[in-house]
């Protein structure tokens, strides 16, 4: 089905990149893998029907998945930062991680869909403010240990993870903010479906993101801890699911 013949040992005797694909191929399923997922710079799409072919001819058809990723731009106060690989200029992955962090760098690669040009903002990386989308997220995420530290101090919720709201007889939870909060959390297992069915992991930090502005309307409307005990028991229980 390709265009042409593809070499996989040339005239001396010596293997091409196209044997080592295909050894490895069949390396991964003669040790029991029933599915490759593998990921390449878009300017290989020309040997996806190449490396399909071998996979068919090996017996495991339908069995290779192959993710294209577009490039990406590193960006610094508004200007590219270029790079050429023949001139020998480029910055590392680990460079950036260096750079950045892990978090910040894997959360800003995973936020766009791998067939989208990604430009990856050093300066906005960098920032510790809202308008980083992996502060913002992380910021929530301290102010529940917070809220939760705090309920612990007062006596209010007991000490461990196994504690659940449903155990104290907690009333239902019916303001609109609490209610969209409830709605974003019983998203997640549907998302996670769709990402393991089309590889589409953008979904999971645009859903942290989501979820994290509806927390932060619900902090600002309704208040955790408070006199009434079992309201009291049954935000803690939002406030802990949002956590996890």
């Amino acid at each position: 089905g390709d265009d042409k013949d593809r070499v996989l040992v040339k005239g001396d005797g010596s293997k091409t990149y196209f044997a080592s694909d295909a050894g490895y191929i069949l390396n991964k399923m003669e040790r029991g893998f029933t599915t490759l997922i593998e990921t390449w710079g878009a300017d290989h799409h020309g040997d996806v029907a190449r490396l399909k072919a071998i996979v068919e001819i090996l017996g495991f058809k339908n069995q290779l998945d192959i993710i294209l990723l577009q490039f990406v731009r590193l960006m610094e106060k508004g200007e590219e930062k270029r790079m050429s690989k023949r001139a020998g200029v480029y910055v590392t992955v680990e460079e950036l991680i260096d750079e950045v962090g892990l978090d910040v760098a894997k959360f800003f690669f995973l936020m766009r869909s791998p067939d989208s040009h990604l430009n990856f903002d050093l300066s906005l990386a960098k920032e510790q403010s809202e308008k980083n989308p992996v502060y913002y997220v992380q910021y929530a995420y301290a102010r529940i240990c917070s809220i939760l530290r705090k309920a612990q101090e007062d006596g209010v919720l007991p000490l461990g993870r196994d504690w659940s709201p449903t155990k104290v007889g907690t009333p239902k939870l019916t303001y609109s903010s609490e209610l969209d909060l409830i709605k974003q959390l019983i998203r997640l297992p549907e998302i996670i479906e769709d990402i393991a069915k089309d590889y589409q992991v953008q979904r999971l930090p645009q859903y942290a993101l989501d979820l994290v502005r509806v927390f932060h309307k619900f902090y600002e409307e309704c208040r955790v801890i408070s006199e009434d005990k079992n309201l009291t028991q049954a935000r803690l229980g939002l406030v802990r699911a949002t956590q996890i």
